[in-house]
Protein backbone atom coordinates (compact mmCIF):
# COMPACT_ATOMS: atom_id res chain seq x y z
CA UNK A 1 0.00 0.00 0.00
CA UNK A 2 1.41 3.09 -1.05
CA UNK A 3 1.08 6.43 1.62
CA UNK A 4 0.63 9.89 0.59
CA UNK A 5 0.99 12.47 2.77
CA UNK A 6 -0.18 16.23 2.68
CA UNK A 7 1.26 18.83 5.38
CA UNK A 8 2.16 22.37 5.30
CA UNK A 9 6.06 23.41 4.03
CA UNK A 10 8.60 24.75 6.50
CA UNK A 11 7.05 28.03 6.45
CA UNK A 12 2.80 27.05 6.19
CA UNK A 13 2.72 29.30 2.64
CA UNK A 14 2.57 26.31 0.43
CA UNK A 15 1.09 22.75 1.09
CA UNK A 16 3.01 19.68 -0.08
CA UNK A 17 2.33 16.03 -1.36
CA UNK A 18 4.18 13.48 -0.71
CA UNK A 19 4.33 9.65 -1.89
CA UNK A 20 6.07 7.85 0.87
CA UNK A 21 7.05 10.39 3.35
CA UNK A 22 10.41 11.09 1.08
CA UNK A 23 10.33 13.30 -1.70
CA UNK A 24 7.56 15.92 -2.62
CA UNK A 25 5.26 15.08 -5.40
CA UNK A 26 3.93 18.09 -6.12
CA UNK A 27 2.96 21.84 -4.02
CA UNK A 28 -0.40 23.71 -3.75
CA UNK A 29 -0.89 27.00 -2.66
CA UNK A 30 -4.46 25.90 -0.04
CA UNK A 31 -5.00 22.66 1.91
CA UNK A 32 -7.56 21.80 -0.09
CA UNK A 33 -5.80 21.68 -3.35
CA UNK A 34 -3.32 19.44 -1.89
CA UNK A 35 -5.77 17.38 -0.65
CA UNK A 36 -7.52 16.86 -3.81
CA UNK A 37 -4.49 15.90 -5.43
CA UNK A 38 -3.15 13.24 -2.80
CA UNK A 39 -7.00 11.87 -2.89
CA UNK A 40 -6.87 11.25 -7.09
CA UNK A 41 -3.34 10.09 -6.39
CA UNK A 42 -4.29 7.42 -4.32
CA UNK A 43 -7.46 6.54 -6.31
CA UNK A 44 -5.01 5.83 -9.28
CA UNK A 45 -2.92 3.88 -7.43
CA UNK A 46 -5.06 1.89 -5.14
CA UNK A 47 -4.37 0.44 -2.68
CA UNK A 48 -3.45 3.62 -1.20
CA UNK A 49 -3.93 5.29 1.67
CA UNK A 50 -4.04 9.55 2.06
CA UNK A 51 -2.67 10.81 5.72
CA UNK A 52 -3.57 14.65 6.19
CA UNK A 53 -1.67 16.08 8.56
CA UNK A 54 -1.84 19.70 10.53
CA UNK A 55 0.21 23.01 10.91
CA UNK A 56 2.08 20.51 13.54
CA UNK A 57 2.13 17.64 12.25
CA UNK A 58 -0.12 16.11 13.72
CA UNK A 59 -2.52 13.24 12.11
CA UNK A 60 -5.94 15.15 11.39
CA UNK A 61 -7.67 12.48 9.08
CA UNK A 62 -5.95 9.61 7.35
CA UNK A 63 -8.46 7.93 4.07
CA UNK A 64 -7.83 4.46 2.36
CA UNK A 65 -8.31 3.63 -1.06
Amino acid sequence: MKNYSVAPDQTASRWIVKLEDVAPTESFPTKDGAIDAAKELAQENSPSKVIILDEDHNVVEELEY
